[in-house]
């Protein structure tokens, strides 16, 4: 996706003042986020990477700059500006997954002031979105241990490019892979997915659908078992890994997937159900409406359950929607600028976030 116009019109004004005025200098811009949601004792870093992208691609097009004449955004100064611009500056920033707090910067961009101005909505959109899912997804792995967890939430995110970045977050953050094939192809993140209730519904008995995903599978596979009757489900899908056994040799049911109703009282009878037919290495995977919260409950009452797949609250963030985060000028033409607007007022001067004594990243310079 072109990004040079995803931005907000007040960087292109400013940007036309800075060249009439011959406002050049060098300026430092820090993002941070101002306090923690009430639900959050702390985030992780996530979306450096793809700012990067951003920055080192960041172009405008003939047709762009001639609208943007057209439009009266921006004058002819400017439009010569963009012209053939490419960013040229300094980013320092916190390692990807890196753990951090409210006011810490997670990013920090030295350059001449139109070019580090101009990129700001856009970097903060990035970071801002990939830090919330990720500070969710974190949460999810700690109330998870090590059961597997899998991102099942693109179909509810807020657009195409939110679940992508959700699928990049969570993984940076801890999880096993998501359903998303999109994030497979661009980022090699493994890929999970087992079936729709649709399918078993397309078949005229349940048992069919089971023995045909298990038959048609190109590998070992999970079978979702509430359709109907969650508990003769587990049954019938133990039947069907049997008769695919006898039929070709292949052990195929990898797993079973509860994703509705008591998860805890059904995971025990279904774990009972597949231990009574000698299936003790088939797991149990669970869906539908879990976060962090419910992982923590349904493992602190010892549910034998192996692994999670966390959709909505996951993808929209559900119980901590935003961060109150913003990208400030820290320093101009070498002299520190601070902000001191009531409950938003900033230190002056750029600073420096040490681990161990030792700055979180080196700089990289673009």
């Amino acid at each position: 996706m072109r990004a040079a116009l995803l931005t907000d019109l007040y960087e292109f004004t400013m940007l036309d003042s800075y060249l009439e005025l011959g406002m050049t200098g060098n300026a430092v811009f820090e993002f941070f986020v101002r306090r923690l949601p009430p639900t959050r004792d702390y985030l992780v870093a996530a979306g450096l990477e793809t700012v990067i992208e951003y920055l080192q691609s960041l172009s405008w097009s003939d047709d762009e700059l001639r609208w943007l004449r057209q439009s009266g955004c921006i004058g002819a100064a400017a439009s010569d500006y963009l012209r053939g611009f490419r960013f040229k500056g300094d980013v320092d920033a916190m390692r990807e997954g890196t753990p951090c707090f409210a006011d810490e910067p997670l990013l920090r961009i030295t350059a001449a002031l139109p070019a580090a101005q101009l990129v700001e909505s856009r970097v903060m959109n990035i970071l801002h979105y990939q830090t919330l899912i990720a500070s969710k997804a974190s949460r999810c792995r700690c109330a998870a241990g090590g059961r597997l967890l899998v991102d099942f939430g693109f179909r509810r995110s807020h657009g195409g490019e939110a679940g992508l970045w959700a699928a990049r977050a969570s993984y940076l953050a801890g999880f096993d892979g998501t359903a998303t094939v999109q994030a497979g192809f661009d980022f090699g993140i493994p890929l999970f997915g087992t079936m729709a209730h649709s399918y078993v519904q397309a078949h005229a008995r349940e048992a069919d659908a089971f023995r045909d995903f298990l038959r048609t599978s190109r590998k070992p596979t999970t079978l979702l078992v509430d359709t109907y009757d969650t508990l003769r489900a587990v049954a019938a899908a133990a039947d069907a890994a049997a008769a695919e056994q006898a039929r070709s040799g292949r052990r195929m049911l990898q797993a079973v997937r509860l994703d509705s109703g008591d998860l805890n009282a059904l995971a025990r009878e279904t774990r009972r159900l597949l231990d009574e037919r000698g299936l003790h290495d088939t797991q149990i995977f669970c869906s539908g409406g879990l976060d962090e919260f419910v992982i923590e409950d349904l493992i602190g009452a010892g549910a034998p359950i192996d692994g999670f797949g966390v959709g909505t609250s996951l993808d929209v963030s559900a119980d901590a929607p935003y961060l109150d985060c913003a990208y400030k000028l820290e320093e101009y033409a070498g002299v520190a600028r601070r902000k001191r607007s009531a409950g938003k007022a900033t230190w002056p001067g750029r600073k420096q976030v040490c681990a161990d004594g030792r700055p979180t990243a080196p700089p990289a310079a673009i």
